[in-house]
């Protein structure tokens, strides 16, 4: 693959039995593309258990395939002619191996589509037009197998071309190409058919080299999901490597950075290789691993983009098409996981706008979605994720959907909505881009003042002396030396809030926009700072949460009963003297290694 070829990988699909691995093992075998022996091989083992010698053999690695008859992976295999070097990915037909299919086909730019003209038209025929439509896949050839069974009967093959043409038209495919073959003959797959005269296209072959290739990923905008942060503190060796396989696009040291969804902008210092020569630049396709010129947080789930090419979307709250696969329904009133790239955010079903039979194109109006089901959904997540949509860069617009640790859907991204915090979002956004970075890090305060910074909000109900507790607890820490305030919600209100208390609009969102702000000016200087709220709600912390990172924060409830919806990090029933509240809360300090036991 290591050549001047462009590259092409397409997929092939077509309900069970009807002879993709077949058609699949001829094109390899008719193009000289086996391995030496290879051929010999599988029909000497056909030979010796007493089995009629079929192409799909070549295919069909894992022994449990062969004993069922059926493919149950996506197998991947490679040949090239003059023009390019494909990659033809062999997805599963049957309707349990679904989700395989469509694993399959995320990477593929063109389809063939088996049907057997024995059997004509499926339910599945239409499922996998659908949901190679549902991928983007718009290149598809549609190959009508096993013309040597019905004698190469013209009728047959002109009555399954009408049915399925119109099928495809509906779901906006529009097909140049119905070829007629025999996979186990080698009609029209890699050359012409003696045997079918009146066809007079180009096979099967001749389709694939007139597809035409996606514009190469490293020609598209760089995106790059972030899988993780290393850092390094042997021998005075201080780098943090941000890490990830780039899906498109490329990047060169000096390169401007933002990371979305939190909208941190730095420069690429280094770009680092293990035990490789000094590199200055990688592109689409390449694991890699670069550092930065500033010392920004940043944590895996966010997407690296350049400062000059097209910016992704950021949203909370989205229009998708999905296809759900789980034995159970996709329920409004139950919690799950949306997957895309390195990203991973708990997502809820808000409503179903209509769902699709994707074998009949009938719409439906139902509350949940059954296995099976095509959709066009809204889905809340729990927070921003950073994605594109279709028509810009199809790698980063879809997603699965997690239940229980299974995949159990997935889909793609139609549209970016706004929430009620969309413009809040737009200006931590904003201040994040903007912002000035230190030349210390967060790690290197963490070293100097012997802690780690966070905001820890102290709240209960009115009559809980919560003030009392927090000054207590300020005073402990700064007789031990360390950096540490304490804020009530009053200083701020009467202060910088002191316009909008007056003011006829007293906007609720504001005050505590304005909180986050100081606090993440005080946490970035390294304090431990300590805030005290009257009954703080989850919704007031998912506020405060737009403009800190939410793994500096942490809530102490106070007082026997929780009542607010919120999700405390230390309740403390029992309204005890301020000794014992500033130990149980000391205790917790130690065990999350922001202080460090004496």
């Amino acid at each position: 693959m290591l050549d001047n070829r462009e590259n092409m990988n397409v997929v092939i699909v077509g309900h069970v039995d009807h002879g993709k691995s077949t058609i699949i093992g001829r094109l390899l075998a008719d193009t000289d593309s086996l391995p030496d022996g290879k051929l010999a091989f599988v029909a000497e083992n056909c030979r010796r258990n007493s089995k009629p010698f079929e192409y799909a053999f070549l295919l069909d690695a894992l022994k449990e395939e062969q004993n069922q008859g059926i493919t149950i992976d996506c197998a991947r295999c490679f040949f090239k002619t003059k023009k390019r070097n494909y990659i033809i990915i062999d997805a599963p037909g049957h309707i349990e191996f679904l989700k395989n299919m469509v694993s399959g086909a995320a990477r593929a730019e063109a389809a063939l589509l088996v049907i057997d003209a024995t059997e004509g038209v499926q339910q599945n025929s239409r499922r996998h037009g659908y949901m190679l439509s549902l991928l983007g896949i718009k290149q598809v050839a549609v190959l009508i197998n096993k013309m040597d069974l019905v004698g190469y009967d013209l009728y047959i093959y002109e009555k399954v071309k009408e049915e399925y043409s119109e099928f495809l038209q509906k779901i906006n495919i529009h097909s140049s190409f119905f070829i007629p073959v025999s996979g186990f003959q080698g009609d029209n797959v890699a050359g012409k058919s003696l045997n079918m005269s009146w066809y007079k296209g180009p096979n099967v072959l001749q389709v694939l080299e007139g597809f035409i290739a996606e514009p190469i990923l490293e020609n598209k905008p760089f995106r790059m999901p972030v899988q993780s942060v290393y850092k390094f503190t042997q021998n005075g060796d201080k780098r943090r490597i941000i890490a990830g396989t780039i899906d498109s696009g490329k990047v060169m040291v000096g390169d401007e950075i933002v990371f979305y969804p939190s909208g941190k902008k730095t420069t690429v210092k280094t770009i680092e290789a293990f035990n490789e020569p000094t590199v200055y630049s990688s592109k689409a396709g390449y694991a890699t691993g670069f550092t930065l010129t500033d010392p920004i947080y940043i944590s895996r789930g966010e997407l690296a983009t350049k400062e000059n090419e097209l910016k992704p979307k950021v949203a909370c709250k989205i229009k998708a098409n999905i296809f759900w696969l789980g034995k159970e329904p996709l329920k409004k009133t139950k919690n799950y996981y949306l997957k895309l790239g390195t990203a991973q955010v708990g997502m809820r079903l808000e409503s179903v706008i209509k769902v699709i039979d994707a074998s009949t194109l009938e719409e439906q109006t139902k509350d949940e979605i059954i296995k099976n089901d095509v959709a066009e959904c809204i889905l809340t997540l729990d927070k921003d994720i950073a994605f594109d949509l279709p028509d810009d860069i199809i790698e980063t617009s879809r997603f699965v959907i997690v239940d229980n640790f299974e995949i159990t859907g997935g889909g793609i991204i139609q549209e970016s909505l706004t929430d009620k915090h969309s413009r809040l979002k737009r200006q931590v956004q904003l201040r994040n881009y903007r912002w000035e970075n230190s030349q210390i890090s967060r790690d290197e305060r963490a070293e100097r003042y012997n802690q780690k910074s966070i905001l820890l909000f102290i709240t209960s109900s009115p009559e809980i002396p919560r003030k009392a507790y927090a000054k207590a607890l300020e005073r402990y820490l700064f007789d031990r030396g360390k950096m540490v305030y304490f804020l009530s919600m009053g200083n701020l209100q009467y202060g910088i809030d002191a316009d909008i208390k007056l003011s006829s609009k007293n906007d609720k969102s504001e005050h505590f926009r304005r909180l986050a702000e100081v606090a993440n000016l005080m946490v970035d200087a390294g304090l431990i700072l300590i805030v005290t709220a009257r009954e703080l709600s989850q919704d007031d912390l998912e506020l405060i949460e737009l403009g800190v990172n939410r793994e500096v924060i942490n809530t102490v409830w106070i007082g026997e009963h929780v009542n607010t919806d919120i999700c405390c990090d230390l309740h403390i029933a029992n309204v005890l003297s301020e000794s014992e509240v500033v130990n149980k809360i000391l205790l917790f300090l130690q065990t999350k290694g922001v202080i460090f036991k004496p």
